[in-house]
């Protein structure tokens, strides 16, 4: 069972910088996407950025230009820096790996979750 473990969510200021980190505990066949989600209070969880194996990445449209994913194979571990960040950035922020079958975007393509971990942008 790969566990998800991430680290590096905090508070900041509008047009500040962020980087999340997501280190999984194993490789595993099935966790050809890597990447994150976030929900902010009373909203649906949605994709954020994604990576695959082969370092083709997805981003949705309202980060493009300001946030980047990357990742380190022999360390398991993806990362997600965040720059210009907005009060709109403000939630918890899920790392997820799986095969993406459903869609890059689609939570139901993602069979392991990290815990969370919490960004706040205030203006």
């Amino acid at each position: 069972q790969v566990q998800l473990v991430e680290s590096g969510g905090g508070s900041v200021q509008a047009g500040g910088s962020l980087r999340l980190s997501c280190a999984a505990s194993e490789y595993d066949d099935s966790a050809y996407f890597m990447g994150w989600f976030r929900q902010a209070p009373g909203k649906e969880r949605e994709g954020v950025a994604f990576i695959s194996t082969l370092a083709i990445t997805y981003y949705t449209d309202s980060v493009k230009g300001r946030f980047t994913i990357s990742q380190d194979n022999a360390k398991n571990t993806v990362y997600l820096q965040m720059n210009s960040l907005k009060p709109e950035d403000t939630a918890m922020y899920y790392c997820a790996a799986g095969r993406g079958r459903y869609g890059v975007m689609n939570v139901r393509s993602y069979n392991y979750w990290g815990q969370g971990t919490q960004v706040t942008v205030s203006s």
